[in-house]
């Protein structure tokens, strides 16, 4: 596989709201969709940043992605929201939801939405320093109604979606990002080592059959395999447990879920976001969450570790580095993203030399 190439993040998120505008987007919401993938690749999510810009592209194209109008306000409480996303782009759903939140939080010192319909909403991670740069802790997670790959545990048939879940710590350095999922690994990851033709390194699917595989083709089979929950073989009811509080967070609360006929890719979301100020204070929660962070960072490694990382320590310091140097796309995405502008008349950015 050919060495990634390095491009300007500004040149990237341009391009990719012209390329979003080309298929039928308004400035807006291209905008903001751009800037989520951009940034989640600067995070070094490249499963779920510029890998779907042209998934995307063809959503819109095809009538899939809803182009115009705002969300419906389905239930609408001082501190709980509840909106139908009527298709509309998951990221521009979701700065707007955390726009709804903020000045709510800052007045009643929590406050949550949940949206059904939305589209796909991308990196989870990409939006959390949004509101740590605010003082914020804040709570994303998502799943889709209209997807089966996991299966719970014990089973063989697939009910969830990776169902990941993030959030978002201030600090007084570093704010911690934690970007996981219920499920042992990712559709995105799975479907790139398919199409490649390889293997994970350990056993982290099962065959229709309930065997242990390393083959995420068990996938596309018939019937079809299934990922293992976060915990695999020997305790992948953790991860079972937490797909299940997830799916009561979105499906339930948001009252549309996997009870429902499937209506496309997309998502259905929930959000949160946490004043300290309203509960301990901002220096209190800063002072334990400083001193958590200290007393992991320098924890003794174990052999072969160079140094305990906090969540979001490696995604930070990629960005900081992508940002001056150029962010470095997996190799399938750059002749993907040309092809496209090939397409639509767009010049794609130049590579930065290496």
């Amino acid at each position: 596989m050919a060495a990634p190439e390095r491009f300007s993040a500004a040149e990237l998120r341009q391009f990719s709201t012209q390329l979003l505008q080309k298929a039928g987007l308004p400035l807006a919401p291209a905008d903001a969709v751009a800037r989520t993938l951009v940034d989640g690749d600067l995070l070094g999510h490249d499963t779920h940043g510029l890998a779907l810009l042209v998934p995307y592209v063809r959503e819109v194209s095809k009538g899939a992605m809803t182009t115009s109008g705002e969300p419906d306000v389905v239930s609408d409480r001082p501190a709980a929201l509840v909106w139908n996303g009527r298709r509309l782009p998951g990221p521009w759903l979701v700065h707007k939801g955390i726009d709804a939140l903020i000045a709510r939080a800052r007045e009643l010192g929590t406050a949550a939405l949940v949206i059904h319909h939305s589209h796909h909403i991308a990196c989870l991670a990409a939006y959390l320093l949004r509101a740590t740069e605010e003082g914020f802790l804040m709570v994303l997670s998502s799943s889709d109604p209209a997807v089966q790959s996991v299966a719970p545990f014990g089973g063989t048939r697939a009910v969830f979606t990776p169902n990941p879940i993030a959030a978002g710590i201030p600090t007084s350095g570093t704010p911690l990002l934690v970007d996981i999922s219920a499920s042992i690994t990712t559709n995105g990851m799975s479907n790139r080592l398919h199409k490649a033709g390889r293997q994970f390194e350990e056993e982290w699917m099962l065959d229709a059959q309930g065997n242990p595989s390393r083959d995420p083709a068990v996938l596309a089979a018939d019937p079809p395999g299934s990922i293992l929950p976060l915990g695999g073989l020997s305790a992948g009811h953790k991860g079972f447990g937490l797909a299940v509080l997830i799916e009561a967070l979105t499906g339930g609360l948001s009252g549309f879920g996997r009870a429902d006929p499937p209506t496309g890719w997309g998502a259905t979301v929930f959000m949160s976001l946490y004043d300290p100020a309203a509960f301990g204070g901002q220096a209190a929660f800063r002072r334990q969450m400083d001193h958590i962070a200290e007393a992991c960072r320098s924890n003794p490694p174990r052999p072969g570790v160079g140094q305990v990382r906090m969540p979001g320590d490696r995604g930070m310091a990629r960005r900081a580095q992508q940002l001056e140097q150029g962010v470095a796309l997996h190799p399938t995405i750059a002749p993907m993203l040309r092809e496209a502008a090939g397409q639509y008349g767009l010049a794609f950015p130049a590579a930065w030399s290496a």
